[in-house]
């Protein structure tokens, strides 16, 4: 990956001396930079780097660890290297826990966030909203139809139809990642499990334990910790719907049949 050595020596006030690129990249790819005056950075590329910056920030407000953004110019992105290394794996979830649960105080009057994002081509809708059921049905599940095909947009059409029946209007709320996996957590050498890459707004703090078993499988110890309202493992697999469909549209086909899986335990 190219980067435009101007916007980030604005932005730092300091030359690149080495980059390289980073592992991984599926939707946007990142480089580490060391600078002339020895600080390392990471630098992103993309039209969507200045709302991501944004979300960090508003993340880190939350007294969550999060990468200092050191700012956006030009579709570039700077923020803080963290060091990973954490040496025990088993803190790993604790560590993860606390995390979380800075993001669960924040305080909104409504659902959402004050612009829309997008994963490469597959838009993330973020129209404010009062009721919780409401958004998730216009936002996380209908605005898939137009994409998928008729039979699979069929059987998602009528789950979201019963959305107030399945989801809270007020549930507890949280500042959320809204893409949380093991990609996008950093286990840094002090310990703490530092978030990346958000796709963030105001929602069901659930939505962030709910993704976080797309790809793992969390200990019980882990959730118990997160103290989630009753009902939780109920609506586990709406929450992760909304990932699986995003993947389809991102991956391809290959991913159909874990929006499927999620349907038939949802029975729809």
């Amino acid at each position: 990956m190219t980067i435009d050595r101007e916007p980030v020596e604005d932005i730092t006030g300091s030359a690149i001396a080495e980059q390289t690129v980073l592992p991984g990249g599926d939707i946007s790819g990142a480089s580490l930079a060391t600078l002339a005056d020895g600080r390392r950075v990471v630098i992103k590329r993309g039209p969507m780097v200045d709302a991501e910056g944004r979300m960090l920030r508003a993340m880190a407000e939350t007294g969550a660890p999060i990468p200092a953004v050191y700012g956006w110019q030009s579709h570039c992105l700077v923020m803080q290297h963290i060091v990973s290394g954490a040496s025990d794996t088993r803190d790993r979830w604790p560590a993860l826990a606390k995390t979380l649960l800075c993001l669960a105080y924040t305080k909104a009057e409504a659902f959402g966030w004050d612009e829309d994002y997008a994963l490469k081509h597959v838009e993330v809708p973020n129209s404010r909203a009062g009721n919780w059921a409401h958004f998730w049905r216009d936002n996380r599940l209908l605005c898939h139809l137009p994409h998928l095909d008729p039979e699979l947009a069929k059987r998602v059409e009528a789950l979201s139809e019963s959305m107030e029946d399945l989801l809270p209007a007020a549930p507890d709320i949280a500042l959320v990642h809204g893409d949380l996996w093991g990609g996008n957590i950093v286990h840094a050498n002090d310990g703490r499990a530092v978030l990346i890459d958000p796709c963030a707004y105001i929602g069901h703090r659930e939505v962030d334990a709910a993704s976080l078993t797309v790809f793992d499988s969390p200990p019980p110890a882990f959730f118990d910790a997160l103290q989630l309202e009753h009902g939780w493992k109920r609506r586990q697999p709406i929450y992760r719907l909304w990932m699986w469909l995003v993947h389809v549209r991102l991956f391809g086909a290959s991913y159909r049949s874990a929006v499927i899986r999620e349907l038939d335990l949802l029975g729809f």
